[in-house]
């Protein structure tokens, strides 16, 4: 019966049927980033807070209320949506991916390395679609300076410098307990940061990793029972490059958010920038000496780029992607900088 029910009329594509878990502010942007591009069909919604789930389903017409992911998982769904507290997401991406249905998941995909290894797995052996939503890879000037560096425009790239800074620090009390979000900063900001350099540079090498890890001003360790609020990082790559981390959570920045990723290469430079302090508008330039030419200045609706772009993946087929495999890179550097490798 559900089969009969999916078939699309004459001339008509079927389009993806897509579940959500978890619909806060980042869930339910993504939801209707997706429901903006016309690439799914939203179906179902669960969300532990009941009124939430409400109102994002008032956001798409059609759409039910489920209890759960159990309930998520007893619909005819071609996938699922998951933003829920970090330390939850390798466990529910496996129930999901169990049952043949494509992921696409909030960062960070998982704790540890273990855990991204288990997943990339069950990926591969289930032959269905795992996405990470690691946004600022969907970012046009973010598009420009990699494809600058990958052909080689800029010559040799040798150093990198990567910062976020959030001057307010997340609202919600999960992110601050450990068994609940898997880390502080580095888990929530950091993990862009060092996707944005792999992917960047083309996934170099690494050949050490050093950190120094802050709670309140003092030297972080996870037997104080909290998480870290700053973060500084250094990876050494096999080619001779380096890389700094820095992120942070409820610094003195003197404005909402410092976010920057520069490269410096042989011939030239590359930076991404925030604007003003915003999380959300930001410029790429070019660098030659000391002149600057502008790459991007402005790019609106960014931010669900990524999400959009695993419906359309789906539309074409549901089957295992293999650049899911680059995660396991990411998260043993930060299984590193936790001094946990």
């Amino acid at each position: 019966m559900a089969a009969e029910m999916r078939e699309s009329l004459p001339g008509q594509e079927k389009l993806p049927r897509l579940g959500f878990l978890g619909v806060g502010w980042i869930g339910r942007n993504r939801m209707v980033s997706i429901i903006e591009s016309g690439q799914a069909e939203v179906c179902a919604i669960a969300d532990a807070e009941e009124k939430a789930a409400c109102e994002a389903a008032s956001l798409a017409p059609g759409a039910s209320v489920a209890a759960d992911l159990s309930e998520l998982l007893k619909l005819d769904l071609d996938g699922i949506v998951i933003a829920t507290p970090s330390a939850n997401h390798a466990e529910q991406t496996l129930r999901v991916l169990d049952r043949g249905i494509c992921v696409f998941c909030q960062k960070p995909l998982s704790r540890n390395a273990r855990e991204t290894q288990a997943l990339v797995d069950k990926s591969r052996s289930a032959n269905r679609a795992l996405g990470v939503d690691l946004s600022y890879r969907g970012l046009e000037g973010s598009e420009r300076i990699r494809r600058i560096i990958m052909e080689g425009e800029v010559g040799e790239i040798y150093a990198a410098d990567l910062v976020f800074h959030n001057a307010y620090g997340p609202d919600k009390p999960w992110y601050y307990n450990l068994s609940q979000s898997g880390g502080g900063c580095v888990m929530d900001l950091g993990v862009h940061l060092v996707d944005l350099a792999l992917w960047a540079l083309g996934y170099p090498e690494v050949s050490s990793v050093t950190s120094r890890l802050f709670s309140g001003g003092r030297r972080w360790s996870p037997d104080h029972g909290t998480v870290e609020d700053f973060a500084g990082a250094r990876i050494d790559l096999k080619n001779g490059g380096i890389v700094n981390l820095s992120c942070s959570w409820r610094v003195s920045a003197g404005c909402d958010a410092l976010i920057s990723a520069t490269f410096y290469g042989t011939k030239g430079g590359l930076s991404l920038t925030n604007k003003e302090g915003s999380f959300y508008h930001f410029r790429a330039e070019r660098f030659r000496s000391t002149s600057r030419e502008v790459l991007s200045d402005g790019d609106p609706q960014w931010w669900g780029r990524t999400a959009v772009e695993w419906a359309r993946r789906l539309r074409r087929d549901k089957c295992y992607d293999p650049d899911i495999e680059r995660q396991v890179a990411v998260s043993r550097i930060i299984d590193s900088i936790y001094g946990r490798a």
